[in-house]
């Protein structure tokens, strides 16, 4: 059973969407019993970080998805919000996050008198870091959507999945054993993120 977490903060009809495009199902909830029997967990997001976390707090989802990510080592997949709430901690409301991949989200910060803008907003190239089932037939002139003014970075160099260039490099996908993150929005993405939903759903 895929599953995505309903959280209030996502595009979870897009996620439905391109699931069903590949030729799967997926449920969206958040009901504990039905994440608890999911098989495998997208959680996507848009929005603001501690929010994000509070709603989740709320829903009681926190112990839930780490149990599922850290013991039963469920394959889980965070997507652009999602994706930042799967690391330790965030600039954005300085709040803490799942702690499932050891990684902070920091805004984009740009010399003085640069012309990017931010948010990161539109198509760009991401390059596969790795040999991994999550980068299979996806190489550097892969284009993703992008959305967003906070990016991952990782401790450890080798969490990182994917990386992009905006302004400088940095962390578009990441991941840890059966945790995976991409910054990017598969869903709106075509076919490379039909490609990309497919591999996770064939781990």
């Amino acid at each position: 059973m895929i599953t995505i977490i309903d959280y209030k903060m996502g595009n979870l009809g897009s996620v439905q969407n391109i699931i069903k495009k590949i030729g799967h199902k997926a449920i969206v909830t958040s009901d504990k019993d039905a994440i608890l029997a999911a098989t495998k967990i997208i959680l996507p997001g848009v929005g603001h970080f501690q929010k994000a976390m509070s709603n989740l707090k709320e829903l009681d989802l926190i112990e839930i998805i780490q149990q599922k990510a850290l013991i039963e080592k469920t394959p889980i997949l965070g997507i652009c919000l999602g994706m930042q709430l799967l690391t330790n901690f965030s600039e954005e409301g300085n709040a803490e996050g799942l702690k499932l991949i050891d990684a902070t989200v920091k805004k984009f910060e740009f010399e003085a008198g640069s012309q990017l803008k931010i948010p990161h907003m539109g198509w760009n190239y991401t390059i596969p870091l790795t040999n991994n089932i999550m980068t299979s037939n996806l190489n550097s002139t892969s284009k993703f959507y992008f959305v967003h003014s906070y990016h991952a970075v990782c401790h450890q160099t080798e969490n990182i999945l994917f990386e992009t260039n905006y302004g400088y490099n940095f962390a578009s996908g990441i991941y840890h054993e059966n945790i995976y993150g991409v910054q990017f929005h598969p869903e709106k993405s075509h076919k490379f993120g039909m490609q990309l939903i497919k591999n996770f759903i064939e781990l």
